[in-house]
């Protein structure tokens, strides 16, 4: 039976200035510092923001949203506007269905000083989704990442539906399993029955949650 004054021989020789083998603490290695996936992304080199103006139809999504994942079955072909301002911002108005419903959604991109990036606010700073172009050739497609508090979207988008080719879907794939979005976090937009006019009740301007 051990009583309080019990005590191990280490203890013992401890205690009388006898020395003790003891095993050298290990040092932890340096965390890494994180990097967010958006942040080696170089935008296209050169990119000329006013040849990304016009129309551009949604053809494939990378992204693990949850809204996605348990919807991605379900998603309505969506066409985006950009308009350059002249107050250097990009106007963005994204049409697409809901409930049968015609939308559109207004929202404004920021220029950074690096061209081909861009941000669109958040209600807080930490809330700003991050966009960089990162592949276009300005005529038939364009890839643009988005990261919205460490979360990124890979967005694939064709100035045309008709000329989709399987070359350009591959890249796409292949990119996007760079990032660890396999084919389950691949979502295909239909390419066609696009949204034309919208009225004015159905037109909103909204912060996106992907």
């Amino acid at each position: 039976m051990h009583t309080p004054f019990d005590c191990s021989m280490d203890y013992y020789l401890e205690a009388v200035g006898e020395a003790k083998s003891r095993p050298r603490p290990q040092r932890r290695p340096p965390k890494k510092p994180k990097v967010d996936p958006i942040d080696v992304t170089p935008p296209a080199q050169n990119i000329d923001i006013n040849q990304m103006t016009g129309t551009w139809y949604l053809l494939n999504t990378a992204s693990k949203c949850s809204y996605l994942i348990n919807h991605g079955t379900k998603v309505e072909p969506t066409v985006m506007n950009l308009t350059l301002s002249s107050d250097q911002t990009l106007s963005v108005s994204t049409k697409t269905r809901h409930d049968h419903q015609c939308w559109e959604i207004l929202q404004v991109y920021n220029l950074t000083p690096t061209p081909g990036r861009l941000t669109l606010k958040g209600a807080r700073p930490e809330q700003n989704t991050e966009i960089v172009i990162a592949e276009t050739d300005y005529a038939s497609y364009a890839i643009i990442y988005y990261q919205k508090m460490g979360k990124t979207t890979i967005k694939l988008y064709g100035k045309s539906v008709d000329n989709l080719s399987e070359p350009l879907l591959t890249k796409f794939e292949q990119l996007a399993a760079k990032q660890d979005f396999g084919l389950a976090y691949l979502f295909p937009f239909p390419t066609y029955s696009h949204c034309g006019n919208v009225d004015q009740d159905h037109v909103i301007n909204c912060i996106p949650t992907c």
